[in-house]
């Protein structure tokens, strides 16, 4: 059976529009030292993936997933773990996005900042609280809860620890479990960013990189 139908049916756009399934070597991936795999090439298992992706609350295959193809099993958990960091963590949303792009900035992850970056304004993080993320200085003005997001993850990217007092701040907030959840964010976006630091995955075209070194 031609690898088409396997895409048959299965890619549905947010609208509830169906969107028309990848020719058989046309799925649209990117990389940069790993070559873009074409449908052809796809074992079962590969197969199972890109099906997952597809047909998922995520519903595309960019990003670490040309890469993590290499590794469809590691890549199928590490799938499953992004939809819940993505979309069902009880982190509330902007915080996670402040979150992600913290853990973007502390790796110099241009991809997922530049991605983060427009997710983080739709949902309502000020300008100015990207930018000091970016520039690497703690923004001048944030909102209570964003100051505790921020003084938990930078210290926890910067040192690899949080101090007692900004441990009990985040829990005092926000409740044991989404601290739990908070830690995964910055874990999450740390493996995603290396698999693209090493990937060198390519930005969009006409994007410019955000972020600069620190040092």
């Amino acid at each position: 059976m031609r690898l088409q139908i396997l895409f048959v049916g299965v890619l549905v756009l947010a609208s509830g529009v169906a969107a028309q399934a990848p020719t058989a070597t046309d799925l649209h991936l990117r990389g940069g030292r790993f070559r873009p795999l074409t449908a052809d090439e796809l074992t079962p298992e590969q197969k199972t993936l890109v099906d997952h992706l597809l047909t998922g609350e995520r519903g595309t295959l960019n990003g670490p997933f040309n890469v993590l193809l290499r590794s469809p099993e590691l890549g199928d958990l590490t799938q499953k773990l992004g939809i819940y960091i993505r979309f069902h963590t009880t982190v509330p949303q902007k915080l996670n996005e402040l979150a992600i792009l913290i853990s973007a900035r502390s790796v110099n992850a241009q991809y997922d900042f530049a991605s983060h970056h427009k997710t983080a304004l739709k949902l309502g993080l000020s300008p100015a609280v990207i930018d000091g993320v970016a520039t690497g200085k703690r923004p001048a003005s944030m909102e209570p809860d964003e100051a505790i997001v921020y003084n938990f993850c930078t210290e926890l990217v910067n040192t690899s620890q949080v101090s007692d007092p900004t441990f009990r701040a985040a829990v005092d907030r926000f409740g044991e479990r989404t601290v739990v959840d908070l830690i995964g964010t910055v874990g999450y976006y740390h493996l995603v960013s290396m698999i693209l630091n090493v990937d060198r995955y390519p930005l969009p075209e006409g994007t410019q990189p955000e972020l600069k070194p620190l040092h």
